[in-house]
């Protein structure tokens, strides 16, 4: 059965509420079980098991992070959503201990949903190192004038 736009804009609206509420069983329910999701962050993730590992490192590294939408774009079977978000490094993240740096960056999340409504391809594109550089794990030098 071919999802509708309505469909899709739920499928959307669910995902980044479970993302408000940090619910890892609801974030893994809406991926095929050989999903593949590539991340600057977590690097290319296939599977339930590797997605879950990663959502479970973040929400430790950040668990006072929130996120707010900006925008959904839909062109089935795909989503585009614009996203805002931010937390404070309380925990390890890549090695380096709680910082309890906050920080704030802009993300798009590109889906591409089966059928059923599962995710079965996510893009996920935003300022990695502008994150490294706001919770301590990089040290910027200002320019030269």
């Amino acid at each position: 059965m071919l999802l509708t736009r309505a469909d899709l804009e739920l499928v959307a609206q669910k995902n980044v509420d479970a993302y408000q509420r940090h619910d890892i069983a609801a974030l893994i329910a809406f991926h095929a079980p050989d999903a593949i999701v590539e991340s600057p962050m977590y690097g290319t993730r296939r599977g339930r098991a590797e997605l879950e590992e990663s959502y479970r490192a973040f929400f430790k590294s950040f668990p006072d992070v929130t996120f707010s939408t900006e925008a959904i774009l839909i062109d089935p079977p795909q989503i585009t959503i614009f996203t805002k978000f931010g937390g404070t490094h309380m925990d390890d993240f890549f090695g380096l201990p709680g910082t309890h740096k906050h920080f704030e960056m802009r993300a798009v999340f590109w889906v591409k949903v089966d059928d059923h409504g599962l995710i079965t391809h996510e893009r996920r594109i935003y300022d990695f190192t502008g994150l490294l550089l706001q919770v301590g794990v990089l040290r910027a030098k200002p320019a030269k004038p």
